[in-house]
Parts: structure tokens; C-alpha cells; sequence
């Protein structure tokens, strides 16, 4: 396996290489690499260790991050100053050997010693301070660090942390109470670096409710709910730290919980959404084999051209709909070769997943999305899952994700106010109705019935490769949450216990929160969905929609991995569509102002 990931590495380093000037690849490498400390990019790194913007680094803090890039945990000054050291001393003498610096400039830096602020008296002399982690002086640590690093994605670090800012957050201390609880239920009797995230998001008007992480903020510094964001725009202003504005109605990246978690079938809805789009209907009937090649694929090193069902379910034909309650992994590989590649990754980045760029690739590496996008091959944080699933509940409007009700600065003028905004409509109502339809039967009777709550609710299961992740996203008409269960390392050496699906744990615990998040909100049902009206010539229109999208266009579009050769439309599989409709079946806080997936093996991606 780890010869493969090198193959697979060395195949994208020559794209990339090709793609982008080196300055450019190199700039986006150091904003995202991790540096230890909870930081992800050397701007964060600069706030971690030494409290201060990357701007004002001086060459001995500059060549300290640079040494600490090889081995972060190892070469962290706080824990190991005299490792780091030794590796600093290393990267300043590259500097001099390259004339980078001046002989005094090393001279001067090599005799500013690392000292780590609070472990003694502060020399005197020359010193390169770092600085102990900040202790979040709160009990919601984790929603606090949300807020901070979505205020400085949006505002910028000195705003934020130097303008006497007065914040109102959407924190309801009674639904944060709740998620610690229950996340702490699912992870008791588990170790490091087993962990679960859980956040909550009220869909009429994107508050995010309750956030919580991992196991223990203290202990890691790293925040769960959160995911990876591609570099930060350049500042408008030379030696700046302030980001150009964002729109105001456009999901905001906040970054902080490493790479993201590959979501597995929790992924589906997102294709499913595009192919009602599209006009296919819940009522169409796919084969559904146990395993399924896709056509004209050639496999690449450590990737399959052939995806799998659990533990080798399917067989006879059904509709699109048992294939969702029931996540059956052959049908939606078909069907993302109807719907594309593209038009599904644009349809979820619509709905607020900020890792998948809408033009089909990795928002954080450029790397294109393949036909395994429908199976949750993509990195995603829990927050924008909860967000984009919000969309279905709040059929088809959208309010951006936020943990801000109003900011104002020292002199009292609002610098925003999200108790007056206007949602944006991103999807039809008559799509976001028959989606949340189809999902209800995920709850009522197919793979998440363990996320029962006895009231109208909506979900999806989804469990990712070798049970590295294992997630449920669900929804009522008023809240939308999202529970993830993996490693907090990212890695699967060690995975989840063999059969902990999404429709294990993370459904249990999604239930819990939920049941005790509504116990005194009176139960609403969702909207009878109006029918979906399939197109004309269904047959010939999905087909070519097909190679519109994923695969004449783009000829070099793959299954899970492998390449398609060049002209190939999609295979026309699945049945004669039926035209039958559809059945039915604050409090709030003032804190104060903060100082690939690919399917190679038998079980695939599945749940």
C-alpha cells in the first residue's frame, strides 16, 4: 500500500508540476502543510508559536518553521527546543551557503536560542520566544476556536485579535451540552486517537448551534469539526494579513481539523440531488450487481476499476430509491457516469462543501475528482456536511454556515448582523423535497435505522474504506447535524472495529443528540414532495448527459482511479424509466474578544 501511495504521490507531483508555476505550487504547499501545534500553513504556524503575523517573522523564527516541516511532532520547539534547534541550525546554514542572508544575519540568528515563554526567567539576551499553547479560558473550547478562525478567515488576524471587537455568537449552550455528551458517550472506552465530531446547524438560518471536535481540546489543539481550506487569497494590501472580502452569501472555509474525512455514501445524496437535476427519477430501475467495472477503464498503479457492494449484496434490478435507502454501491457507480463527475462536484460545492472546487477538483491540492467523487472519495469537514445538508431541510434555500449572529467594533458600529440576511436559493424546492423523501427511508428502513427518533427526520449513512471513517449526516425540518467517528490521526492502520458502519455508532450518537437537542421542539413534517417530471427520451438524454459531463468532454474523467480511453460515452445499463410519481411515504454567548478514496478492496467504500 505504501509503495502504491508513493506511485500514486509521484503521478500527481509530474501533473502538478506541469499545471503551475513552482512559486505558486510551493505557496499553496506551505499555507496548508502542518507545522505542528494544531497549525496548518506557516501563517498559522506564526500565530502558534510566536503570536504574531507571518509579516513580522524575524530569520531565526522564519528558519525554525522551516526545520520544523520534516518531522512536526518531533521537532515541535515547545516539546523538543533542542531538536528543533539543531534542525534550524541546518536550514540557516542553507540560507548563508545561498547568500539568502547576510554573515551577520546568521550570525545573529544562530545566537537567538529558543525559549519556550513560561518555563523560567526570559533571558536577557537574544532569544527566539516561543509561546505554550493559548488556554481557551471557556468551557466550549472548541466552538470558541471555530469562531476565532472563521473571524480571521473573514476579517483577518490583527481585526480580530487587536480591534476590541464585541461578538455575538449562535452557541446554545443547552444543544453544546448535549453534543459533548453524547460524543463523549460514543468515544467512552476508547483511546487516543480514536475521536468524533458533531455539529449542529439550524437550517432557516444557518447558525451553527453546537460544535464539538475531538476528545479533548487541550490535549491536541486540533478542532475535528473542521477540515482544510486551499491557501488564503493574497492580501489587497502589501504586508497586510487581511483577506480580500468574500461574498457575503458564499460558504466561508475555515480551516483547523487537518485534511478532512473521506465521507463514503454520506456523499451520495450530492449525486443523487444533480440526477433529479438532471430529470431522473427516484423511480428508475438500475441493475444493481454485486460488483461493477466501469467500461474502457484502465486501472492506474494502486487504483480499481471495479467498485463493490457489501459484503456482496445486490443482484437483482431496483429503483433509485432502494439503491439510496439501501446504499448500494453499483448503482451509484452508474449513475455518476449519467449525471458526471463535474455537475456533481458543482451541485455539492452549491451546497457548502468548500473542499470540492466546482469545476471537479480538490480545492486544497487541484487534483481532479474522479468517477469515486458519488462514493465520498473527497476530504470534507462535519461542518460543511451539516451545512450542505441543511440545504435539503430548508428545501432548497441556502444560509451560509455561521457561528455569528452580530458583530460590533469599539465604537459600537455593526459590523454584521446575521440576524437580517436573506437566504440564497440554490436548488429547487420540488429536488430538495424528493431527496429529503428518499432519505427518509435511509431512517424508516434502510441503513440508519439506528438513527430512529420516533419524528419525521432524513439521513444518510456513510463509511469510507477499511473503516478509516464512519459517518451520519440527518436532518428534521429545524436542524440539520453531522457525526463523524474516525482517527484523529486520519490514518487507518489502526481502523474502526470491524462492522462500525454509519449506521452504527455515528447514527446512535446522532440520535442521541437529536432526541435530547428536540425534546421540547414539537415534531414537524416535512413537504409532500411534488413528483419529478422526467425528461423526454429519457433513455438517450441521460446517456448523453453522461458524456457531456463526465466523460467525452473529459475523456481523461476515471473510474476509481483508472483512466477511461478517449471517446467512450458511459454505458447505457440500467433499465426503462417508469413515469410513476414518487411515493410519500438562544441562548447565546459573548465570548470575549480573542487576543482516495479509491475501491481497491473487496468491501469498497460502503454504508
Amino acid at each position: 500500500r505504501s509503495l502504491a501511495r508513493k506511485v500514486r504521490e509521484a503521478i500527481l507531483a509530474s501533473q502538478i508540476d506541469r499545471q503551475a508555476p513552482k512559486d505558486t505550487v510551493l505557496y499553496q504547499y506551505l499555507s496548508t502543510i502542518y507545522l505542528g501545534g494544531g497549525a496548518y500553513g506557516v501563517g498559522a504556524a506564526s500565530q502558534t508559536y510566536f503570536r504574531k503575523p507571518i509579516t513580522q517573522l524575524t530569520v531565526a523564527e522564519a528558519a525554525l518553521l522551516a526545520g520544523v516541516i520534516r518531522a512536526p511532532s518531533y521537532y515541535d520547539p515547545r516539546l523538543n527546543p533542542d531538536g528543533a534547534e539543531g534542525r534550524r541550525e541546518l536550514v540557516l546554514q542553507q540560507m548563508l551557503a545561498q547568500n539568502r542572508i547576510t554573515p551577520d544575519q546568521f550570525n545573529q540568528a544562530m545566537a537567538a536560542r529558543i525559549f519556550v515563554v513560561g518555563s523560567g526567567p526570559v533571558p536577557k539576551g537574544a532569544a527566539t520566544l516561543v509561546y505554550p499553547p493559548e488556554q481557551q479560558q471557556t468551557q466550549y473550547p472548541y466552538f470558541v476556536d471555530y469562531v476565532s478562525k472563521y473571524l480571521v478567515a473573514k476579517y483577518g488576524h490583527d481585526r480580530v485579535y487587536r480591534g476590541g471587537l464585541r461578538i455575538q455568537t449562535s452557541l446554545d449552550p443547552n444543544l453544546q451540552s448535549q453534543a459533548e455528551a453524547s460524543v463523549a458517550d460514543a468515544l467512552r472506552g476508547t483511546k487516543p486517537p480514536r475521536a468524533m465530531a458533531l455539529v449542529a446547524v439550524e437550517p432557516q438560518t444557518g447558525f451553527v448551534k453546537a460544535l464539538v471536535g475531538g476528545r479533548d481540546f487541550g490535549a491536541s489543539q486540533v478542532n475535528l469539526a473542521l477540515g482544510a481550506c486551499p491557501p488564503p487569497p493574497k492580501p489587497e494590501q502589501p504586508g497586510s494579513d487581511v483577506p480580500p472580502p468574500p461574498p457575503p452569501d458564499q460558504p466561508i472555509c475555515v480551516p483547523g481539523g487537518g485534511g478532512g474525512r473521506q465521507p463514503g455514501s454520506s456523499f451520495k445524496p450530492f449525486t443523487l440531488a444533480k440526477a433529479f437535476e438532471e430529470g431522473i427519477t427516484p423511480d428508475r430501475v438500475y441493475a444493481a450487481p454485486t460488483a461493477y467495472t466501469y467500461p474502457h477503464c484502465v486501472p492506474t498503479p494502486g487504483s480499481s476499476c471495479t467498485v463493490h457492494n457489501v459484503e456482496g449484496e445486490g443482484g437483482a434490478p431496483m429503483t433509485l430509491r432502494s439503491a439510496t435507502v439501501h446504499s448500494v454501491n453499483t448503482v451509484f457507480a452508474q449513475l455518476i457516469g449519467n449525471v458526471g463527475v463535474k455537475p456533481t462536484a458543482e451541485l455539492a460545492h452549491r451546497l457548502g462543501i468548500t473542499r470540492v472546487n466546482p469545476d471537479g477538483t480538490d480545492a486544497v491540492n487541484g487534483r481532479p475528482y474522479q468517477s469515486s467523487i458519488t462514493l465520498g472519495s473527497p476530504d470534507v469537514a462535519p461542518l460543511d456536511m451539516a451545512a450542505a445538508f441543511s440545504v435539503f431541510a430548508a428545501r432548497g434555500l441556502q444560509n451560509v454556515a455561521t457561528p455569528i449572529v452580530k458583530i460590533e467594533d469599539s465604537t459600537g458600529t455593526v459590523l454584521e448582523d446575521n440576524t437580517k440576511r436573506d437566504p440564497k436559493r440554490v436548488m429547487a424546492e420540488v429536488i430538495a423535497d424528493n431527496v429529503t423523501d428518499v432519505l427518509r427511508g435511509v431512517i424508516t428502513g434502510g441503513t440508519g435505522t439506528a438513527a430512529n427518533i420516533n419524528r419525521p427526520a432524513a439521513g444518510k449513512t456513510g463509511t469510507s474504506e477499511n473503516f478509516g471513517n464512519a459517518w451520519f449526516v440527518g436532518y428534521t425540518p429545524t436542524l440539520s447535524t453531522a457525526v463523524w467517528m474516525g482517527n484523529s490521526d486520519g490514518e487507518v492502520s489502526d481502523p474502526l472495529p470491524y462492522g462500525t458502519y454509519g449506521g452504527t455508532t455515528p447514527a446512535r450518537t446522532w440520535a442521541s443528540f437529536m432526541s435530547a437537542a428536540l425534546k421540547d421542539v414539537p415534531p414537524t413534517d416535512f413537504n409532500q414532495p411534488a413528483p419529478l417530471k422526467p425528461v423526454a427520451d429519457a433513455l438517450d438524454r441521460a446517456a448523453r448527459a453522461g458524456i457531456d459531463a463526465g466523460y467525452r468532454r473529459y475523456p481523461n474523467q476515471t473510474g476509481t482511479g483508472g483512466q477511461f480511453e478517449e471517446g467512450f460515452p458511459p454505458p447505457r445499463i440500467f433499465a426503462p424509466v417508469t413515469t410513476e410519481a414518487p411515493t410519500t411515504t438562544t441562548t447565546t454567548l459573548v465570548p470575549p474578544p480573542a487576543e482516495t478514496t479509491t475501491t481497491t478492496t473487496k468491501r469498497g467504500v460502503f454504508g
